[in-house]
């Protein structure tokens, strides 16, 4: 890997990304697509990744997900899609540690344990090799109406909130946040999933 202005870098192999997953909470997903409304929070100033802006509750998998019991299991399309190329057991795994990072970050629950059959898969998007932090994030929808409990803060997530999907592109958000927010308002005026699954790599845009 080439760092340019020093050549002392130039033989230090990228960072190996974590698998991660996060869930997009829609409030509002059934109705009009310019009425629905996104579950975000700010990171908080002391996280290592992405401090001080909006994102969606998510985190890196963790072994425990891998065994972890669903009360429904992820539809196999789901599944099918997220292992595509990937070790089997992950689709489960990923869609385990989104239900988990989301009652961790903002006291919201799938269920103990977790009901998966509402999540779809949306987006992968993976942080730049020249990053010192990695992650191969796969991003989950779920309504709003599949989760319980109070949305609560946490020493992840500050100020978590509903915002429309369109004032929230309003914001100063982190460029692949932007993305999938766009993403996700295609989905909707759509109205149905997607047979293709976006994926971002070294900051452009393909179809998996």
């Amino acid at each position: 890997m080439k760092h340019g202005c020093d050549p002392a870098l130039d033989n230090i192999e990228p960072v190996v990304p974590r698998d991660a997953a996060s869930l997009l909470v829609v409030r509002g997903l059934a109705g009009p697509p310019e009425a629905a409304e996104i579950l975000l929070g700010r990171r908080a100033a002391g996280h290592r990744f992405m401090p001080n802006v909006l994102v969606f509750p998510g985190g890196a998998v963790e072994a425990g997900d891998f065994t972890a019991v669903a009360a429904c299991p992820l539809p196999p399309a789901e599944i099918s899609r997220l292992e595509k190329n990937a070790p089997a057991g992950l689709g489960h795994a990923l869609a385990m540690a989104a239900a988990r990072e989301l009652q961790e970050e903002v006291g919201l629950s799938l269920g103990s344990p977790p009901a998966l059959d509402g999540l779809t898969y949306l987006c992968r998007a993976i942080t730049p090799a020249a990053s010192p932090i990695r992650f191969d994030a796969r991003f989950f929808v779920v309504d709003a109406d599949r989760v319980m409990g109070s949305i609560t803060a946490s020493h992840e997530i500050e100020d978590p909130g509903w915002y429309g999907i369109t004032a929230a592109m309003g914001f100063d958000l982190a460029g692949a946040t932007r993305s999938i927010l766009e993403i996700l308002a295609q989905r909707l005026q759509r109205g149905r999933a997607n047979t293709e699954i976006p994926v971002l790599r070294e900051r452009n845009w393909s179809l998996d």
